[in-house]
């Protein structure tokens, strides 16, 4: 399974984004699908995760309420609304497909990231 983020970019802070991950080579039905993110300096850290279903979702309790995780599984894509954004929510977005943990060693398949810079 092959992974490709799209919808980075430069905005002001309050402003909101739509992240992509569009899934090619199999398809994402039976993978839980997650949303990590790396700033400059810093470990990646895990944002958002969608069961395969799309019933169940958990998130960071840093993006809580801003940020909603969703998947369309006819059209084999993950999205990551991101609202009310941040300057700290300044990083390399990555979306990954595998078991459904908080936990990045948990994940088979990884995008190349997209970035997303917040400026104050």
């Amino acid at each position: 399974v092959q992974l490709v983020e799209s919808g980075g970019g430069l905005v002001q802070a309050g402003a909101s984004l739509r992240l992509s991950c569009a899934a090619s080579g199999g398809t994402i039905t039976s993978y839980a699908m997650a949303w990590f993110r790396q700033a400059p300096g810093r470990e990646r850290e895990f944002v958002a995760v969608i069961s395969g279903s799309g019933v169940s979702t958990y998130y960071a309790d840093s993006v809580k309420g801003r940020f909603t995780i969703s998947r369309n599984n006819d059209k084999n894509t993950v999205y990551l609304q991101m609202n009310s954004l941040k300057p700290e929510d300044t990083a390399v977005y990555y979306c990954a497909a595998g078991l459904g943990t908080t936990t990045e060693d948990e994940y088979d398949y990884w995008g190349q990231g997209t970035q997303v810079t917040v400026s104050s």
